[in-house]
């Protein structure tokens, strides 16, 4: 073998071992039924979805978040407020609308664990707002969860609830406190009759059922209501609910849910924008209430002292006569009041100062503050951070709702808390001291004057006292009293920093889903993709040769010749059916082997063909039966050896017995012409294997062997070789050496791509020469043989020349129904 034929081999096994894409391709569309009823499946599954889904849709509103200014704060008033920056506000109402609470509190106002229902043609739909009756539930007594229960309008006085309960037990829930248990049903069918406004007392079902006039109703038309766990219910909004700024203003939010029912998104985005003006307005009068709470309960000691001074002075009077107090001594007096007033002022501020610091020191939550400056405290320090101190603590209460506890926002949070804590501990210290000062310079004033009223008449001296006891007082009760009144004013006047810019409305939204457009394409993808990947496997894994372009891409070795599928009795079709397409098939192997001898030395003696295979059942022997009939049809000499000692086969078609053969030849126990058979075929003769001996190897590479090759290439003009199988025993390889010319059978759909890998190698070696392929059950298909052109289709039956000079299937009404079924 030349160096550029094992070049050419080499190739061809790599070529091989890459992967076909045009041979993928054309497997594809071989099987293109296959896909398009996959993609027709597809879209019916889809179309199935589609109607079957419900519309989705996507509503939304928009609310404002503002620092509205109380109208009541001026600079003359003596109490302030600090109520936060707007950016704060916009946190926290977003982290409010996704809390377990808020949701709560929008599923319990809308009794959105109830769900009205009718049945629709796929399944039941939500029909919220547009039932003719309202369901009034008894929230004290349990309710039926998960079980739809019927309701039939008959007239307009009249209903008819149904209900199939098939477990004696059920689990129900009470609304009011939201507790499950379990409770004991009749099982079966119920329905009973009942009056519209009728309360309702069943195991499964406590409510009064009002029909609304205003809407007109269907007689006999059928409702259902569901009862759902209110946790879950609260879950599901809490989860769907969403909440963001609206374009670039960050105090403009936008909140937005998607659902089945408008009606009912429309309602729940109304109450939720509700729920959190109120829920802001209570916090914003958060500090406003504890203040009054704290002047409340100072008025009933300053109003107790009062009453207590004006019984002293009454009693002083009815004991003593009315005294006269010289001017001097009057205004001692006034200026004695004034200052012991100041001193009551410090004590109130030094008490409210002790108050909050044991306050600190004690509580871990700082929301029921009272205003410093509603006992006359200005000092900046403690008005900025008890209102820092407040406005953490709630916006940690509002974090405890999403959040788990030890969660870094809440450490954040206590850091922060625990600095202004600190600061404002520091800054009542200093207060304190600075107040402690004062009372001492005041209690020293008041002992000088004092001293000074001494030298009055005790009596007097007991009245002046008495005096300036209820003229302190009543100035500190009319103190109190403005302050309080301030207080409520700026809580009556206050309102909600939350304004509803666009509340949710119906208008007429379209919906948002399904997306029956995108369905349909993944249905098409899906249906498109699955089966090509299966197909792709298939051809991954498949390692089958199924035409001559793969044997042409997987070996150089040349295709001598293509024979057809024909089902026949027996292997004499060249014989019996001369005009088919199968005998056509075998002359052209005889043509074409021509080309092969003719290239060999000219000596005048028989020519050898060795016909083979990689494995048993390709068509090994019924190749060499009608090839050895084809020669001797043509006038040539020809004998056909059966030299596959180990399977014989060939000696059923000829009708003769398989007594004796080569194999008694061979070991001496007869002589050729005792073994050889002259045919019912003119000029063919043939020797059978004989009984199957131990040694079949040995028995071929005996010089016996040789002496018969050699005697027969002298009688005969063809000598026909049918020999094992080379992928499965070596017997092939010993009868090489006499072999002029070889065929290495083929069988399309049968064959393995390995085994041409095997005849390769023996021939890149030099094991095997002047080889050729003939491709058995061959089939004439445009996406088989892409790559191969004209002149192996000659000898097919079913082709443009077959039709019109070859027999055909005696059977034409099989043959007919067989091509139906493969079409179809």
């Amino acid at each position: 073998m030349s160096y550029s034929e094992e070049q050419d081999i080499d190739s061809s096994e790599s070529r091989g071992s890459s992967f076909d894409l045009r041979g993928y391709l054309f497997k594809a569309l071989n099987l293109w039924k296959l896909v398009f009823i996959s993609i027709g499946i597809a879209l019916i599954f889809a179309y199935l979805i589609n109607v079957r889904k419900e519309n989705i849709y996507n509503l939304d509103s928009l609310v404002s978040i503002e620092s509205e200014q109380n109208p009541f704060f001026t600079a003359n008033t003596s109490i302030s407020f600090n109520w936060g920056g707007t950016s704060g506000k916009v946190g926290q109402i977003m982290t409010t609308v996704k809390t377990r609470s808020h949701n709560e509190k929008v599923v319990d106002s809308l009794q959105y664990y109830m769900t009205y229902l009718s049945q629709g043609k796929y399944n039941m739909r939500d029909v919220y707002g547009r039932v003719p009756f309202t369901v009034n539930i008894d929230k004290s007594k349990g309710q039926l969860l998960q079980q739809p229960i019927g309701i039939k309008i008959l007239n307009d006085t009249q209903f008819e609830l149904f209900v199939d309960l098939e477990s004696n037990k059920g689990t129900v829930q009470r609304y009011l406190d939201k507790r499950k248990y379990t409770t004991a049903l009749p099982v079966g069918s119920f329905r009973q009759t009942f009056s519209f406004g009728e309360p309702l007392e069943l195991p499964f079902f406590n409510a009064v059922v009002l029909l609304d006039k205003n809407l007109n109703f269907i007689p006999n038309a059928e409702y259902f209501v569901k009862f759902s766990d209110f946790d879950n219910v609260v879950y599901v909004y809490q989860t769907k609910i969403k909440i963001g700024t609206f374009s670039q203003s960050s105090s403009v939010l936008k909140l937005s849910l998607i659902g089945n029912n408008k009606a009912k998104i429309v309602d729940y985005l109304n109450a939720t924008s509700g729920i959190l003006s109120k829920t802001e307005l209570e916090r914003k009068n958060l500090y406003a209430t504890n203040t009054i709470k704290f002047i409340d309960s100072t008025l009933g000691v300053v109003n107790t002292n009062l009453k207590n001074v004006g019984d002293e002075m009454n009693s002083f009077r009815k004991s003593n006569k009315v005294l006269n107090v010289n001017d001097e001594m009057s205004q001692i007096s006034t200026r004695l009041a004034a200052i012991e007033l100041d001193k009551e002022n410090q004590k109130s501020k030094l008490n409210y100062l002790n108050s909050l610091e044991k306050y600190l020191n004690t509580k871990t939550e700082f929301t029921n503050i009272a205003a410093p400056t509603s006992v006359g405290i200005t000092e900046s320090n403690i008005l900025t951070n008890v209102s820092k101190i407040t406005a953490l603590s709630i916006e940690r209460q509002n974090l405890a709702y999403t959040t788990k506890e030890g969660s870094v926002l809440f450490k954040d949070l206590d850091r922060q808390i625990n600095s202004s804590k600190n600061v404002l501990l520091e800054t009542i210290d200093a207060t304190k001291s600075t107040l402690s000062v004062q009372l001492n310079i005041l209690n020293g004033n008041i002992a000088k004057l004092e001293r000074q009223l001494s030298g009055l008449p005790e009596d007097q001296q007991q009245y002046l006292k008495i005096q300036r006891k209820m003229d302190i007082s009543q100035e500190a009760y009319d103190t109190y009293m403005s302050k309080r009144s301030e207080a409520a004013i700026v809580k009556a006047a206050n309102v909600s920093d939350l304004n509803v810019i666009d509340e949710a409305k119906d208008i007429g939204n379209r919906p948002i889903g399904p997306n029956k457009s995108l369905n349909y394409m993944m249905a098409l993808m899906i249906g498109f993709f699955a089966p090509m990947f299966l197909i792709f496997v298939i051809f991954l894994l498949d390692n089958t040769i199924h035409g001559s372009d793969e044997v042409e891409r997987l070996s150089n070795i040349p295709i001598l010749g293509l024979i057809g599928k024909y089902n026949y009795k027996n292997n004499l079709i060249v014989f019996e059916k001369p005009k088919s397409a199968v005998a056509e098939s075998f002359r052209s192997i005889r043509s074409s082997l021509q080309f092969i001898y003719k290239k060999q030395d000219e000596t005048g003696k028989g020519k050898t063909l060795m016909i083979t295979s990689s494995v048993s059942g390709e068509g090994k022997t019924f190749c060499s039966i009608n090839i050895a009939t084809v020669y001797a049809l043509s006038g040539k000499k020809t004998i056909l050896l059966g030299l596959d000692l180990r399977k014989p086969k060939i000696f059923g078609d000829f009708n003769i017995n398989n007594d004796k053969g080569i194999v008694n030849y061979l070991i001496g126990e007869n002589t050729f012409e005792e073994v050889k058979y002259q045919t019912h075929i003119e000029n063919l003769d043939v020797v059978p294997s004989g009984p199957v001996p131990p040694n079949p190897s040995e028995l071929l590479m005996s010089d016996q062997m040789k002496v018969l090759i050699e005697k027969l290439r002298l009688e005969y003009d063809i000598i026909v070789l049918d020999t094992p199988p080379l992928g499965l025993v070596t017997d092939a390889l010993e009868l090489t050496q006499y072999a002029d010319a070889s065929i290495f059978m083929v069988r399309l759909d049968y064959t393995k791509k390995g085994m041409l890998s095997l005849i390769n190698a023996k021939y890149k070696v030099g094991e095997v020469k002047n080889i050729s392929f003939v491709l058995n059950f061959y089939k004439h298909k445009t996406n088989h043989n892409y790559g191969y052109g004209y002149g192996y289709g000659y000898g097919y039956g079913y082709g443009v020349y077959g039709n019109a000079y070859h027999e055909k299937d005696d059977n034409k009404y099989w043959s007919r129904f067989k091509r139906f079924l493969k079409r179809f």
